[in-house]
């Protein structure tokens, strides 16, 4: 890809089967402002937390576990402006990408930067997650109130 960008990770876990449908690469990425009361990665909401890594770094894990790819977090829409020639690469070289974010969609359609991800994207997961409506017998949502959206 020879792109200079970086993108603060925490975490990268290959093979998982729980954040989106098939075995996948997930990508946990810095930042979170929502800080949603009983989240299960409160460590990933500092902006600063993890690493900057490279994304031709990052495309090397992808490329060698060859998988689809699942960006969650923290929040990868507070990273959108430098996710955007990572996810158009993966696309275009046929990966799936599936994203967490606890904004809703109603909200990403007001940020340019969230809706120029789109087009690469098969689904969003959105909205915060709700204690009270946990719910653990949903497929890939932490809550009832998050939704599964592929109309992008």
């Amino acid at each position: 890809m020879s792109d200079t960008a970086t993108l603060r990770v925490i975490d990268i876990i290959e093979g998982t089967s729980v954040d989106g449908p098939g075995l996948r690469t997930s990508i946990y990425l810095a930042g979170c402002d929502h800080r949603c009361p009983g989240c299960h990665n409160p460590s990933t909401w500092p902006h600063d937390a993890g690493r900057d890594m490279p994304v031709d770094e990052l495309l090397l894990y992808v490329e060698e576990a060859d998988f689809n790819v699942t960006l969650t977090g923290g929040d990868p829409i507070y990273q959108a402006k430098k996710l955007l020639p990572f996810v158009k690469y993966l696309r275009e070289n046929g990966r799936t990408i599936w994203l967490y974010t606890g904004f809703t969609i109603e909200q990403l359609r007001d940020m340019p930067d969230a809706v120029a991800l789109f087009p690469y994207l098969e689904a969003i997961v959105d909205g915060p997650f709700i204690e009270a409506l946990r719910d653990t017998t949903l497929r890939f949502r932490g809550s009832s109130n998050q939704r599964i959206i592929t109309d992008l």
